[in-house]
């Protein structure tokens, strides 16, 4: 499992944009806000040419955003490659990726949601560490919540245990001065098949509506990477951005059936995004639906995905989750 070095101050930043980019005033200077951020913590921020560009919901044709993330992936002095946002369309990419450069280069890789293409990708094809946590936009509010305070530290090598926040954003809020916070607004309560649950294994997961795009395709090196671990097993942590119950319930059964959770230990699910059913089957029913005979702990409504503030996660490293009262906690190691 290859570990990229951790970051340090006089590094540069890389940011790109390999789904949508950031046209609006107010993003833009959530942008500039970022970069500002990151150069008061000693850090250099470099943007490649579309980040701050958009037709028909891409930052840029998938060749083109493809070269833009070899020119970061080729660059030395780069150690972190943070994608501008989400979107749509990061799968495109893909088939311009050269795989081959990227494990010649190790840096971390981070992003969320549409990202989940790239990273998963890394991980399982490159035998990389990656990072599913904020975009770079969240980097640009004024006063950082901890959990990028957190985000960093465990980039710099520090070893946190993260613990579940108090409160949650639920819902989406318009941005006027580009440096808002979450908003938080909403008490999280970690929920589990067990009074109390402790699961260990090697991280692995992400945006379930993006790895239902990925499964059966040439970049689909899942089970074979699951096998190269199955001593250490499993923890899948997934989260859906506007998965039906019906398509979380047959997307789950995909997934099972094409060998991905045969060595999983376990699975936590961030809270959903969008979600809605035709039956009245509620999130947790869709899940059990599908990985309820498997016999294995699940956490729900867990600080993962979209709903901020949201944990670093490292898709490769082991990783022990407790959960308890409502309450998580998280430790990771290479």
């Amino acid at each position: 499992m290859i570990f990229p070095k951790w970051i340090k101050k006089g590094d540069i930043i890389g940011v790109t944009a390999g789904s949508g980019g950031k046209t609006s005033e107010v993003d833009r200077k959530r942008l500039d806000n970022a970069a500002a951020q990151f150069r008061c913590r000693g850090y250099h921020v470099t943007e490649t040419a579309d980040v701050r560009t958009e037709e028909k919901g891409r930052s840029a044709p998938a060749r083109v955003r493809a070269e833009e993330l070899h020119d970061l992936v080729k660059n030395p002095d780069v150690s972190w490659v943070i994608q501008a946002c989400g979107g749509d369309y990061l799968a495109e990419m893909l088939s311009y990726v050269d795989f081959e450069e990227i494990k010649a280069n190790p840096k971390w890789y981070q992003g969320y949601s549409d990202p989940t293409g790239l990273l998963f990708a890394i991980t399982t094809n490159c035998d990389m560490a990656t990072v599913y946590a904020g975009n770079y936009g969240d980097f640009g509010m004024k006063n950082w919540h901890k959990c990028l305070e957190e985000n960093v530290a465990i980039l710099e090598g520090n070893e946190i245990v993260q613990k579940s926040f108090p409160l949650y954003k639920n819902g989406f809020a318009e941005r006027i001065t580009g440096e808002e916070d979450y908003q938080e607004d909403t008490p999280v309560r970690w929920e589990c098949t067990a009074d109390k649950a402790e699961l260990s294994g090697r991280l692995l997961g992400g945006c379930l509506d993006v790895l239902l795009d990925l499964v059966g395709t040439r970049f689909d090196k899942t089970s074979e990477w699951c096998e190269r671990y199955k001593e250490d097993g499993i923890l899948w942590y997934l989260e859906s951005f506007a998965l039906s119950s019906e398509r979380l319930t047959c997307g789950l059964w995909h997934l099972k059936e094409a060998g991905w959770f045969r060595h999983a230990k376990g699975f936590v699910f961030g809270r959903p995004t969008f979600f809605s059913s035709d039956y009245e089957i509620s999130y947790k029913e869709a899940v059990e639906a599908s990985l309820g005979e498997l016999g294995l702990p699940i956490v729900y409504e867990a600080d993962v995905g979209h709903k901020a503030p949201r944990m670093t996660m490292i898709n490769g490293a082991k990783a022990t989750i407790v959960v308890e009262n409502g309450k998580g906690a998280m430790t990771m190691i290479k």
